[in-house]
């Protein structure tokens, strides 16, 4: 009895592992069969607003394809591209041309602009004056750590009459020192992280505010709402897609950058972000 027993156990046993053998390769199968039909795996880096939410709207148009979309947020700007130079995204969108141009210059990134897809005009905030021209005499303006946002600030205060720059600059790489003229005595202050400006602005620190249009959508804000000042749909910040040099030609790459420029994705940043955020086609 008791050998017939181990007998029946063991059968019992074999026809288990026998389904769970047949289970991993129907799991082969298909993962083979997914590929055969050219599926691919993307994953890019992202800012929360507006970067991650546009990929989210375009991965079912990018499902069809035949690439899946692995979206992976960040809250800084830094690590989205480090983490690409190391080999771990494909590619990452949530910068703009001349903050990727001083990032390859400084940390000797092979990236590339694999294509421009919005701009989000950047734009100063003041919880105590209703335009720039109200702002007094010292008063004092605080904006990012990043020297790639300070041509922004200093470009806006021009255009808006209360500094004057030095001719023949490159104003996307303009700083203080290229002020020649500055009416209202304005103090620069730029010794904080960009993602910390909204809370700096709730707190009614300082006179005014530059703050990135993608935190301050984050942080409940509305920049054409908003702001006393906002920089212009021509502004030369477009927001693009960077991924190593070697992926420079992949045609994944190349379909991301297509439909991401596609009517239905330019479409949806329109409505979406009501001029918070601008759609471009190149």
């Amino acid at each position: 009895m008791k050998k017939f027993l181990g007998f029946a156990l063991i059968l019992v046993l074999s026809i288990a592992l026998a389904a769970c053998g047949n289970d991993n390769k129907d799991n082969q199968d298909e993962k083979a069969a997914d590929n055969a039909e050219g599926n691919t795996t993307l994953k890019v880096g992202a800012s929360n607003t507006p970067h991650a939410v546009i990929l989210e709207e375009a991965k079912p148009l990018l499902k069809e394809k035949g690439i899946d979309l692995e979206i992976v947020p960040f809250q800084d700007y830094v690590l989205p591209n480090k983490t690409l130079a190391e080999g771990e995204l494909d590619a990452n969108y949530f910068q703009h041309i001349p903050y990727l141009e001083s990032q390859i210059a400084k940390n000797g990134y092979d990236f590339v602009n694999a294509g421009g897809i919005h701009i989000e005009p950047i734009a100063i905030y003041s919880k105590k004056y209703k335009s720039l021209s109200e702002l007094p005499k010292g008063a004092t303006l605080i904006m990012s750590s990043s020297v790639a946002d300070h041509g922004r600030a200093l470009s806006l205060l021009e255009e808006n009459g209360l500094i004057t720059l030095k001719e023949g600059i490159d104003k996307t790489k303009a700083t203080v020192e290229d002020i020649v003229e500055n009416k209202r005595d304005i103090k620069f202050e730029a010794k904080y992280e960009a993602a910390l400006l909204p809370e700096i602005y709730a707190n009614g620190e300082g006179d005014a505010v530059l703050i990135n249009s993608n935190y301050a959508i984050d942080a409940g804000l509305n920049p054409v709402e908003d702001s006393i000042a906002i920089e212009g749909s021509k502004s030369p910040y477009v927001n693009v897609i960077a991924v190593n040099k070697k992926d420079e030609n992949n045609e994944a790459i190349k379909t991301l950058v297509e439909v991401l420029r596609s009517k239905e994705i330019q479409d949806f940043i329109t409505k979406e972000f009501k001029g918070a955020v601008v759609p471009v086609s190149e």
